[in-house]
């Protein structure tokens, strides 16, 4: 018998369990042909009399192996290596061709699609300074409740069969969550199911976009707009129309004259901070909209932009409080309340749609994350969300202020701004002097980094400044980085 006592070493001090570190002991000797395909194990009594150990700890170590297939059992003959092992090195079909390495996993041997305008810059986590799109600040997010809540949802995980298929509508618990916030802070006048939960505001728009507009069908959207949604839009095959937006968000009238020329399918709006621009649009403008809506019979999809941060008043009702004619889909997330990795958004919308929409994403994303939608209910439940927007509303004003009291001071000659009332985020309009991708360059070699406000058109040299992700030291060492690369 082989000596198993000195082949397999155990350290018991190890998090690794005993019968783990027995398996890959075992498993790393069948490897290399110590113990060889087809040999016999010593019975489990003998093994552990041998290693010092409980009988049970190398069982449990056989059955592990066994269901791995390294080991294999014959009737009453015992416990063999076998014949077959699991673990077997890929024979190449063409010994005489080696790919080069820096090519042999980028090149693809066929077509496909690789649309150049799908190619948006990606913003990374780092822990460089910058006056980014509008993004909240993660470190006062209330972590330690989500890691209690997301505790709670995994003990009753197999009680409320969270670890298994679910609703591709979104966790109910978390859908009657969100109804009754959505009913409480924007007076939607909504039940359970009219919700949908999605992965965020980009698979909310995709969903609605695909269920609602056919190829070749028209789509509004401010000439200045969101970026990303007019690409959705785009790839679903949509025709693009643009009209004009002024202080007071998207051209209503300029709407009306387009739907007096051509069938109009869909009209994006952000009515509460309008994306970039920040304004937003007066309760008169957006009655006028829903009265367009239904004469027109198109659907306006409504993004919830900031609602949750307002500053110097109470926000006006969202467009689907007052959608008598149910004309409205309403879309929105809690990357903004809470944080861009909480990947959770929803859909408000007539129950027939919402079940289309849930059709839909099931062909492409079976559900959400049971666990994590859980957790949130249960942040919803205790409060814990509503203590932390009261929390980040205070925090993110401060930090407005101070931030346009310095632009205006320190830069006041070069950028031109409407100090916003809401949102995370200041529209700044650079003199032309001072082209902004060169400016974004410069700064970010000083260690500061902004947009460069091209995918916004490169005549408007103007581009969104976040100010909730910094705080008062940040936002003043960066407006001293940007005062520094404008005077030299």
């Amino acid at each position: 018998m082989l000596p198993y006592s000195t082949l397999i070493s155990l350290d018991k001090t190890a998090k690794t369990p005993i019968f783990l570190q027995i398996a890959a002991g075992l498993t790393e000797h069948i490897r290399r042909g110590i113990i060889p395909a087809g040999a016999r194990l010593p019975g489990s009594r003998t093994m552990a009399d041998s290693l010092g150990l409980h009988r049970k700890t190398v069982v449990a170590a056989y059955d592990e192996l066994l269901a791995q297939g390294w080991l294999e059992t014959q009737n009453s003959r015992g416990t063999f290596v076998s014949q077959k092992l699991p673990e077997i090195k890929p024979i190449s079909l063409k010994r005489s061709v080696i790919l080069p390495a820096t090519n042999a996993q980028t090149k693809a041997g066929f077509p496909f699609l690789a649309d150049p305008l799908l190619k948006l810059p990606i913003v990374k986590s780092s822990n460089a300074l910058a006056f980014n799109d509008g993004f909240p600040d993660v470190r006062i997010a209330p972590w330690d409740a989500l890691s209690r809540a997301y505790r709670t949802a995994l003990r009753q995980g197999f009680r409320k069969n969270l670890l298994f298929y679910g609703e591709t509508t979104g966790e109910p618990s978390l859908r009657a969550a969100m109804t009754d916030y959505l009913q409480e802070s924007r007076g939607l006048p909504i039940s359970i199911e009219n919700v949908l939960i999605t992965r965020g505001t980009m698979m909310a728009i995709h969903l609605a976009v695909q269920c609602i507009v056919r190829p070749g069908e028209v789509v509004v959207v401010g000439e200045v707009s969101y970026t990303s949604c007019n690409l959705i839009i785009k790839q679903g095959g949509a025709k693009l129309m643009t009209v004009p937006v002024d202080e007071h968000g998207i051209d209503v009238e300029a709407i009306e004259q387009l739907c007096k020329k051509t069938p109009v399918r869909m009209v994006y709006v952000t009515p509460h901070h309008q994306h970039p621009t920040t304004v937003i649009m007066p309760a008169e403008r957006r009655l006028r909209l829903l009265q367009l809506a239904k004469t027109h019979g198109f659907c306006i999809l409504e993004d919830d932009y900031d609602y949750d941060f307002h500053y110097n008043s109470n926000p006006i009702l969202p467009l689907a409080a007052a959608d008598a004619n149910r004309n409205v889909v309403y879309v929105g997330s809690l990357s903004k309340v809470f944080s861009p990795a909480l990947r959770v958004g929803y859909v408000v919308a007539p129950a027939e749609v919402i079940e289309a929409m849930a059709n839909l994403r099931r062909i492409i994303d079976r559900q959400g994350d049971n666990l994590l939608e859980a957790a949130v209910a249960v942040l919803f439940r205790d409060g814990e969300m509503r203590r932390h927007l009261k929390k980040a509303q205070k925090i993110y004003h401060q930090r407005r202020d101070l931030f346009c009291e310095l632009l205006t001071s320190e830069l006041g000659n070069v950028v031109e701004f409407s100090k916003p009332t809401g949102g995370l985020a200041v529209w700044a309009r650079f003199d032309p002097t001072f082209p902004l991708p060169e400016l974004a360059r410069k700064s970010r070699e000083n260690g500061l980094w902004i947009s460069d406000g091209l995918h916004y058109g490169s005549k408007l040299n103007a581009t969104r400044l976040g100010f909730a992700a910094v705080n008062e030291e940040e936002i003043e060492k960066g407006m001293r980085i940007l005062k520094g690369v404008i005077e030299n």
